[in-house]
């Protein structure tokens, strides 16, 4: 979900006045991209700010579409429908370049419905996961051209109890927190 201070946020970053005009233009897609996908839940208006042969890959499981009728597919079928209603994404970091963006992010959700676009063939657990998600987005002609987005699935499959930390170097929620605080204790895995 696009919460309400995200948006705020958006549109103070927006008015920043140290983003070139190109970087703003850049910036202001994005914007309506997302707010599209999270905020309005439109495959349409999302389609809208993408070039013809633009192309979404999730990497961790590789889903997503290339070119716009198998990215609105994708979109119309798995990615907005299934986006759980407390979806929220935490802003960390932008980077804003000529031709690219990258959104660093904790995104946070209780896995309540399916979610294939994440978690093919898993059905809801019902509990919470905190996750860092990179987000690398690249432009053509003032549009968004392809979006690569990468986050831990094993710190997802821990916190919904499908994967032993026990057993593995991989952490759950404390990836996610760790983002947020950096203060947290580092080296936990090395110490165990």
């Amino acid at each position: 979900m696009v919460t309400e201070q995200s948006v705020n946020q958006a549109d103070n970053r927006q008015a920043d006045p140290n983003l070139t005009p190109v970087q703003g233009a850049l910036q202001a897609v994005w914007e309506a991209h997302i707010q599209s996908e999270f905020g309005t839940h439109s495959t349409k208006d999302a389609l809208a700010t993408m070039v013809e042969d633009a192309y979404v890959n999730h990497i961790p499981v590789m889903t997503g579409g290339v070119g716009k009728p198998e990215v609105g597919e994708f979109y119309s079928k798995y990615f907005i429908p299934q986006i759980p209603p407390d979806f929220e994404l935490v802003p960390i970091s932008r980077t804003i370049g000529t031709d690219r963006l990258v959104d660093e992010m904790v995104g946070k959700f209780t896995h309540t419905i399916q979610m294939d676009w994440m978690l093919p063939s898993v059905a809801p657990t019902g509990k919470r996961v905190e996750v860092p998600v990179v987000a690398i987005i690249r432009f053509r002609d003032g549009k968004v051209a392809h979006e690569h987005l990468y986050w831990d699935q094993a710190s997802v499959l821990v916190q919904l109890g499908l994967l032993d930390p026990g057993t593995l170097p991989v952490a759950g929620v404390e990836s996610a927190r760790k983002v947020l605080d950096p203060n947290l204790p580092s080296n936990a895995l090395i110490d165990r």
